[in-house]
């Protein structure tokens, strides 16, 4: 046990004890991590609101058994205007809903890493992309290393006629080898979904509001098919 540095992002917070709170972040270099805010919950708390979610933390920690206590937190980006705005805190959390599902403790989570960071920076501009939670959705699906086959047939390869999706086969499939449980895409989507997932979230396709809703549908259903989860945070929209 002892003192070392690290840097996060907070994904989330719960009371502990009287006045102290369990902090969850997600490090570069450490996967998730869970520690102790002493005080936090105490009008006169030290911390101030450096340890809301979303924020960019610089930490010093003392390490404990189970849980590392944090002595100094200084804010790196504290991302206030997606802040200011209900649709882009659900845009975030959704994007820190995702990176808790997934990261793990004491593993190296560079890519989700900076993932979630570019995410929420694309989200704290005056303007920001419509779809950029399609796009980040479907990026973590490739960090996860189970991206949707969006250019070929997931059963067959050809790449025409590609009119279905199937969560079970991972992606699109053509007419001949639709099964039960795909279902049609309208025209354009495909096309629409694969350049949101190589596109930079900070320079995204021009937005289309006539694919947007369905790609975000099925990236969102997507990525809850494979984690066996529901992404609570866009329950709100009812996509």
């Amino acid at each position: 046990m002892g003192i070392r540095n690290d840097q996060g992002i907070v994904l989330r917070s719960y009371p502990f004890g009287e006045a102290d709170r369990v902090v969850v972040l997600l490090s570069p270099n450490h996967g998730k991590l869970r520690t102790v805010a002493k005080g936090v919950r105490k009008t006169k708390s030290r911390f101030g609101g450096r340890l809301e979610p979303f924020s960019h933390v610089d930490l010093v920690l003392y390490e404990g058994r189970n849980l590392d206590t944090i002595t100094q937190v200084s804010l790196i980006e504290p991302f206030h205007l997606l802040r200011a705005d209900l649709d882009r805190v659900i845009a975030a959390g959704t994007m820190v809903e995702v990176a808790d599902a997934v990261s793990q403790e004491d593993e190296p989570s560079v890519r989700l890493f900076l993932l979630l960071h570019r995410g929420l920076k694309a989200l704290d501009v005056e303007d920001p992309h419509p779809d950029t939670v399609t796009s980040f959705l479907l990026k973590a699906a490739a960090v996860l290393g189970m991206a949707p086959q969006l250019d070929n047939c997931a059963a067959c390869g050809r790449d025409d006629d590609l009119r279905r999706f199937s969560f079970a086969e991972g992606g699109v499939l053509c007419e001949s080898c639709r099964t039960s449980g795909s279902y049609a895409l309208k025209a354009g989507v495909t096309d629409y979904m694969a350049d949101m997932a190589v596109a930079d979230l900070a320079d995204l396709p021009e937005f289309d509001p006539s694919l947007s809703r369905d790609a975000m549908g099925v990236a969102r259903r997507f990525l809850e098919f494979h984690l066996e989860r529901r992404l609570e945070s866009l329950a709100v929209l009812d996509v």
